[in-house]
């Protein structure tokens, strides 16, 4: 989908991600895709709706808030995308980290089974 112009959103299924460079194009582009789901009968629910700035200035974005058609949207400093936890730093620690945590939780929970004696025992005829 085209916005200003220019592909600024990303779609996978019931989940859109919009692009900006600046909260202003944000709002705007948050603004027309309102405005085109309302015309083909579908709504944004404001409940569900996050919006993050990935920016190498700390503060950008800190003091707004999108307001669109009465409904506030809630800043975030990560969320998880298609499985990819991504941040306001745009840094990949984070990732790592929580792949390495799930790594390490499902190797516990499997580890016991994994030892076990009964898994190097060979089937005799």
């Amino acid at each position: 989908m085209k916005l200003n112009g220019t592909h600024q959103l990303l779609a996978y299924a019931d989940d859109v991600n919009i692009l900006g460079g600046s909260i202003h194009t944000l709002k705007e582009n948050t603004e027309a895709l309102v405005a085109a789901t309302r015309e083909i009968g579908l709504e944004v629910s404001a409940d569900k709706t996050k919006y993050m700035v990935m920016s190498r200035d700390q503060n950008a974005g800190q003091n707004h808030s999108v307001r669109i058609d009465n409904s506030t949207f809630e800043r975030v400093q990560e969320f998880k995308y298609l499985g990819t936890t991504l941040t306001i730093q745009n840094s990949i620690w984070e990732e790592i980290k929580s792949r390495l945590r799930s790594g390490n939780a499902c190797y516990h929970s499997v580890q016991n089974l994994l030892s076990s004696r009964l898994l190097s025992r060979k089937l005799k005829n």
